[in-house]
């Protein structure tokens, strides 16, 4: 099967064709580089008027919440680039994190609940991807449905009460543990981004992804399982929302049903800071972990300067929307997109 000339030529992310120059390639991710700019900024802000920021424990925190962030953001980038939307992640984030910790007081091997809790999100994922690549309702609409009813389900577990997991099993090395001195939730939301990247930018199916946003119909035509496509992110979602309610529940020692509310959007904040088109067709892992990492620092930042958690989420609302209105309106220009 031969891929489209719309996928085939794609522009990989990160390497510039023989065609272009460096000056080409730096207006085609422009929206990347500001984020990059405004990240060193905003870092750079914080170390001078806080003195914990640059300690190793804030950037060991730092990192730790990073990790759930940025794994699902790597597959979200996905989703969104395919013209989509997964609004249903931190529902299954909670779902996960929930009935993990009952299975484990159940007395079920750690083992067996990280099989059965990546399996749970691929479960949903392809329910997802089914209703909204096979049966042609949005996606929107369906990981709509999905962000309540899952939830729900959760609170029916659980009642709504933390359930505690005990400090001596295996599972919370998902969430805590260290591999030759390096953590483990670093080492798999490391590991995920690089996967993400390679795959977008050097394989085909990452060109396929990227050819189904911009034009569906095209690839279709060509000879590509599109439906196919679509229902496969969706899976890859579900999973990452699920590997990431372990690393929560692992991190924090216990699951709860009331974990990742309004985690979706932070991590579809990420994507779009990071440059991926909301609209599809292009998408950019690098920019999605220097968005996550914006995020990231911001609500670190702020409660180190002491910051009142009311007014946290107003002023990283506020500069999120400055930085991607700066994108939209002037960074555009430049790299000579148009604005849908």
């Amino acid at each position: 099967m031969t891929a489209p000339d719309t996928v085939r030529h794609a522009p990989q992310e990160g390497a510039p064709s023989t065609r272009e120059s460096p000056a080409d390639v730096l207006r085609r991710n422009v929206a990347t580089a500001s984020m990059v700019a405004v990240t060193l900024a905003v870092t750079v802000f914080f170390g001078v008027t806080t003195d914990a920021f640059f300690t190793l424990n804030n950037i060991l925190n730092v990192l730790r919440q990073l990790a759930p962030l940025l794994v699902v953001s790597v597959a979200m980038t996905y989703v969104i680039t395919t013209g989509q939307i997964d609004l249903s992640v931190g529902s299954v984030l909670a779902f996960v994190s929930a009935s993990s910790a009952v299975l484990l007081r159940a007395g079920y091997d750690s083992s067996i609940v990280v099989v059965v809790a990546l399996a749970a999100g691929a479960v949903i994922g392809a329910v997802n991807g089914w209703f909204s690549a096979y049966q042609g309702i949005p996606s929107f609409i369906v990981t709509l449905a999905a962000l309540s009813y899952v939830r729900g389900v959760a609170l029916l577990l659980t009642g709504g009460f933390s359930i505690p997991i005990d400090p001596a099993l295996f599972f919370l090395t998902v969430g805590r543990g260290q591999l030759l001195g390096v953590s483990v939730p670093g080492i798999l939301s490391i590991g995920a981004a690089l996967l993400g990247a390679v795959v977008l930018s050097r394989m085909r199916f990452g060109q396929y992804v990227t050819g189904i946003g911009a034009n569906e119909e095209s690839v279709r035509r060509a000879g590509v399982p599109t439906r196919r496509i679509k229902l496969a992110v969706m899976v890859i979602s579900g999973m990452s929302a699920a590997l990431a309610g372990m690393m929560i529940a692992g991190r924090l020692g216990s699951g709860s049903a009331n974990a990742g509310v309004a985690f979706e959007l932070t991590v579809i904040a990420a994507v779009v800071l990071g440059g991926t088109d909301l609209f599809g067709g292009r998408g950019t892992i690098l920019g999605t972990v220097v968005g996550a990492f914006l995020i990231t620092i911001l609500a670190n930042g702020l409660v180190l300067l002491g910051v009142s958690p009311f007014l946290t989420p107003i002023i990283t609302g506020l500069i999120l929307l400055g930085a991607v209105w700066v994108n939209q309106r002037v960074f555009s220009r430049s790299s000579g997109r148009k604005r849908r």
